[in-house]
């Protein structure tokens, strides 16, 4: 069957509200970024030149209709995006530090990205995709998570590869117990994993990421891994091979959105490639290229609208490489 999306996401969509300097008065300003992980990440393949779609659920308020303009804009399909009537569009403050790492206030209490259900799953759409890719956001509640798992098992059943990043954000859970136990869900279905250096320690229980790893392809049997290791690059584990690629620095102002464009990065350079038989040079190819990429997003604010063109990422790696 001709797939009409390259890929589809389904998860949350809401406002990153981001320190921007201070007021006359001496208040803080925020600025209104749109966000949310599979969002960014389908932002990043449309850059890319990849058709995708996303699925998931805004408030009928002005954030909402920001946020639904903004995903159209960035060339995404939205025929899936849904309004809640009841729920405004869940909001998260972003408190940035010194150093360019953040931590997350949200206003998601509940926000309407929790209020899609099973029965608003179209699961034919999904079996549209070449790729499917979600996280745990959409895990965080009952209903959602209903919908997500509905949305995976139509990937599933039609044939659609899964790629899956947990995107830990632990103020969201009601437990970090029930946090690891979705996350423990998500990586029985995925082909492709996009974790981070935290999230690894977090669900293993190992200090050390290759044992890590190795606990994880051990018990899911994952094909193919991607350990994210913040300013200093990324790692894959794939068939018998570890390959590494040292990150790339620019003047990191905030890290918000990176993983998501890297993760972006790497599917485009999957979906373009023979993923039963990729080499170690294609790997280093696709990790050069998604840390450059998710290095260039830390310059910028926000993520939807910051994603890095091709001819720029391939212009770092001329510089720094």
């Amino acid at each position: 069957m001709e797939k009409k999306f390259d890929v589809i996401a389904l998860g949350e969509l809401l406002i990153d509200f981001t320190m921007n300097g201070t007021s006359e008065q001496g208040n803080n300003m925020f600025e209104a970024c749109p966000g949310g992980a599979p969002c960014n990440v389908l932002a990043m393949l449309g850059k890319m030149g990849k058709k995708t779609a996303f699925y998931g659920k805004v408030g009928s308020d002005q954030f909402g209709t920001l946020l639904s303009d903004t995903v159209a804009e960035a060339g995404i399909d939205t025929s899936h995006l849904l309004k809640d009537e009841q729920v405004n569009t869940t909001l998260a403050f972003v408190h940035t530090f010194p150093d360019g790492d953040r931590e997350f206030s949200f206003y998601r209490n509940p926000g309407a990205d929790m209020m899609l259900h099973a029965d608003e799953i179209d699961a034919d759409f999904i079996g549209q995709a070449k790729l499917f890719h979600f996280g745990t956001l959409s895990m965080t509640h009952d209903g959602v998570r209903e919908a997500t798992k509905k949305a995976l098992k139509a990937a599933k059943e039609n044939g659609v590869m899964i790629s899956f990043d947990p995107n830990l954000r632990p103020p969201l859970w009601s437990s970090l117990e029930l946090a690891r136990e979705q996350m423990e869900y998500g990586f029985q279905f995925c082909d492709i994993l996009k974790i981070s250096d935290n999230e690894i320690q977090f669900v293993s229980g190992k200090e050390d990421y290759d044992e890590g790893i190795a606990y994880l392809r051990e018990k899911y049997n994952i094909p193919f891994i991607m350990l994210t290791l913040g300013k200093d690059g990324s790692r894959v584990y794939y068939k018998d091979m570890r390959v590494e690629c040292a990150g790339f620095s620019c003047k990191t102002i905030e890290t918000t959105g990176a993983g998501d464009t890297f993760c972006g990065s790497s599917l485009n350079y999957l979906l373009d490639h023979d993923f039963e038989n990729l080499t170690e040079q294609n790997i280093k190819e696709m990790l050069t290229f998604s840390n450059a990429a998710a290095a260039l997003v830390t310059t910028r604010k926000g993520a939807i609208k910051a994603m890095p063109a091709r001819e720029e990422v391939l212009a770092l790696i001329k510089e720094q490489r």
